[in-house]
């Protein structure tokens, strides 16, 4: 660090071409280069006056340059000159190095500063913040003995940049209790924050200072409110305010863009997008994967295809995006296209896109290809192998996908994860459970998505034993309750015979809730109990609150109806999908519908409304059909639904011995018979009943 103090130096190390520097129009302020000069070429000329000014136009040009050899040099320079003592040269050099992210050396010049100087802490403070040293941010921001608006807009940004967004809330309010008026970056960091807090009013409230404080016509606050809007799902204030912005760059018009997108307006979006003055690559991306959440490939592909004639390329993310479009599709051409361009633009060696690509073909059945893809690619990524995994999962080759995983060199989360739901989905409670166990012996921690398959597990088996353990087990390791682990819970409860328990888990959790998910967990829960009136209650506050029900909920409150005979009931909410809430009645709605008009004896309208159905009645439904027909005594009907069932399965023993009932039952022995000896010489068997209660 000490050195002579006009050593030489060689001007190419830091800029190769000095030529455009002497050619510059002489209007131009001075490049950080000429800063420099005097003490580097051996210019002995500096006015003594002018000495302290040169030092510090030195270190700032050091700083900006990252010259961190050169800015020692001058700090040996300050220190054989005597001017350390100056706070304008010193405060210069704690900047210089904490710029340079030597924030030690930075400290320890700042702490042999005898007083507290108002510029010197506020360069520490950026300095602590810049290297995320926020411990000691805050330490050195409580004890500032004078704090301004840079140095509340410094701990403001630097808490929000490192996601304590409550914490920079806190300060900011802090600021203002206290009078200091904030500037355009502090409300500009302030609103960063709250987006992540959330509320509406909050964002009202923000705005409105903005506008008190004759800010809200600058970009950076403008357009970081309309974010806040967009996030709010206040799409229509976004718009207002983002027609009112002045001068809107392209940040400003990707923002709004993003707002339609994420939303699912891809129409404004793309409305919005071919008004845009200029694009650039993330405008391209934002409208691409706008029409992939609505899996509109068409449109995907068209986007793409335009873009490249712009001249711009896909980076790896829109690849990856692209390529899960595809898979989601089925579309191989499209999807083998994007392959090969991967291959092409060299995108294949990033271990992401190699698992996408994998999983693609996974996706489309080409579990051969997705193989050799695996086998070609580096094997050094667990992610390539958990793509593989979950790819012979869902080509229900299990048996594979279990030779795969205990091949791995190195499992995390997601491969034990997908190993179980495996297991789950497969309907082998038992090896998913064993694996949980054997997952919790390795110390891999689960996560909530693991949690959820071990839970299904445990409802298939009715164990409600080790649903109480596994329970206790996520709250004692602070395992996040999101909404999907919450119904997993209920449902888990319901299914192993404790629906007061699973009522009162929904209750302490309903104000939390934010999607459907464990409102459909109590409502067939309660339905399957038999608490029809207490199923279409909770149905009934599912409406009263912003969260839009689905199919399966439906399933669950036609389910009530059918247990409480509620035919007019069913028949309203069965019309109220389609017309209420644009849901297309499945099979399995047309299946509940079908048993609530049986039971309360309406054959000929649930004959009607089979011969309607938009798709071919299954052997659920026929057999529903066929077993209302004996309780009520209709030949007619019961032989046609018995006709059909045959078709379906031939081997049904149970529709054969409900039509020889029906005909018993209508005094027509012979008939009776016919279907008996029919039975007995195709030598069909009636599969006995079972229960899980022990």
């Amino acid at each position: 660090m000490i050195g002579s103090p006009k050593p030489k130096f060689i001007f190419g190390s830091l800029i190769p071409n000095l030529k455009w520097v002497s050619t510059a129009p002489s209007q131009l302020p001075p490049h950080p280069i000429d800063r420099l000069r005097p003490f580097f070429n051996g210019n002995k000329d500096i006015e003594h006056t002018d000495y302290e000014l040169a030092l510090v136009s030195a270190l700032k040009s050091c700083s900006s340059l990252s010259a961190l050899s050169q800015g020692q040099q001058i700090h040996s320079l300050v220190f054989k000159s005597g001017l350390l003592s100056n706070i304008f040269v010193k405060n210069s050099l704690i900047s210089f190095y904490a710029k340079c992210r030597l924030i030690s050396s930075a400290q320890s010049l700042f702490d042999t500063c005898s007083v507290l100087d108002p510029v010197s802490c506020n360069i520490m403070l950026a300095g602590y913040v810049k290297s995320g040293s926020l411990d000691n941010a805050r330490q050195l921001f409580e004890k500032m003995p004078i704090k301004g608006c840079v140095s509340y807009t410094t701990m403001v940004m630097g808490l929000a940049q490192n996601n304590c967004w409550l914490e920079a809330v806190k300060v900011f309010k802090d600021m203002r209790f206290v009078g200091v008026i904030p500037n355009e970056v502090t409300l500009a960091s302030v609103i960063s924050a709250y987006s992540h807090v959330g509320g509406i009013l909050n964002c009202r409230m923000l705005h409105a200072s903005a506008f008190k404080l004759g800010l809200e016509t600058l970009n950076i606050v403008a357009t970081n409110l309309v974010h806040m809007y967009c996030v709010c799902s206040s799409l229509g204030n976004a718009r207002v305010l983002f027609d009112e912005i002045p001068e809107r760059n392209v940040v400003t018009w990707n923002v709004m863009l993003n707002g339609y997108s994420k939303s699912g307006f891809v129409d404004l979006a793309r409305d919005l997008f071919e008004r845009m003055p200029a694009k650039d690559v993330v405008s391209w991306g934002t409208i691409i994967d706008g029409y992939v959440q609505v899996e509109r490939l068409g449109e995907v592909l068209r986007m793409c295809r335009s873009m490249l004639r712009t001249g711009l390329g896909p980076n790896e993310v829109m690849i990856v995006d692209l390529v899960s479009a595809c898979g989601r599709s089925m579309a191989v051409t499209e999807g083998q296209q994007l392959h090969s361009a991967t291959i092409r633009t060299g995108f294949d060696c990033f271990d992401f896109v190699q698992a996408t690509i994998i999983h693609f073909y996974a996706a489309c059945g080409k579990i051969d290809l997705a193989f050799l893809q695996f086998e070609l690619g580096s094997k050094d990524h667990v992610s390539s192998w958990n793509a593989l995994i979950s790819g012979f999962i869902r080509n229900g080759m299990i048996e594979q996908a279990r030779q795969m995983f205990d091949e791995m060199p190195e499992k995390d989360v997601f491969s034990w994860s997908s190993m179980i739901s495996g297991y789950a989905q497969t309907e082998q409670p038992d090896l998913a459970l064993q694996l949980f166990h054997e997952m919790v012996s390795s110390r891999v921690r689960p996560n909530e998505i693991t949690m959820v398959s071990v839970f299904s597990s445990i409802a298939t088996l009715g164990n409600l034993k080790e649903g109480k353990w596994a329970h206790e087990y996520i709250l004692s390791n602070s395992i996040p309750l999101n909404d999907n682990l919450n119904a997993a819970l209920i449902d888990m409860y319901a299914k192993c015979g404790s629906i007061i328990t699973a009522l009162q888990l929904f209750y302490e959790i309903q104000d939390k809730i934010s999607s459907v998910s464990p409102w459909n967990a109590i409502i067939c829960g309660l339905a399957m109990h038999g608490h029809a009136n207490s199923s279409l209650e909770v149905f009934s506050q599912l409406q009263r609150v912003r969260i839009k029900p689905n199919g399966i909920t439906f399933i669950g409150v036609l389910s009530a109806c059918c247990h409480a005979g509620l035919v007019e009931a069913g028949e309203k909410y069965f019309k109220s999908m389609k017309n209420l809430y644009n849901i297309e009645p499945n099979i399995k709605h047309y299946g509940c519908m079908i048993d609530l008009l049986g039971r309360a004896g309406r054959l000929k309208e649930a004959d009607e409304m089979i011969r309607k159905m938009p798709m071919k009645a299954d052997v659920v439904i026929w057999g529903a059909l066929l077993a209302a027909c004996r309780t009520h005594g209709n030949v007619e009907i019961g032989e046609r639904a018995a006709e059909n069932l045959a078709k379906l399965d031939s081997c049904h023993g149970a529709g054969r011995v409900l039509l020889s009932n029906i005909y018993a039952d209508a005094g027509r022995w012979e008939d009776a018979f016919s279907v008996r000896r029919a039975m007995q010489s195709q030598r069909m068997k009636r599969s006995p009943g079972c229960s899980g209660v022990v």
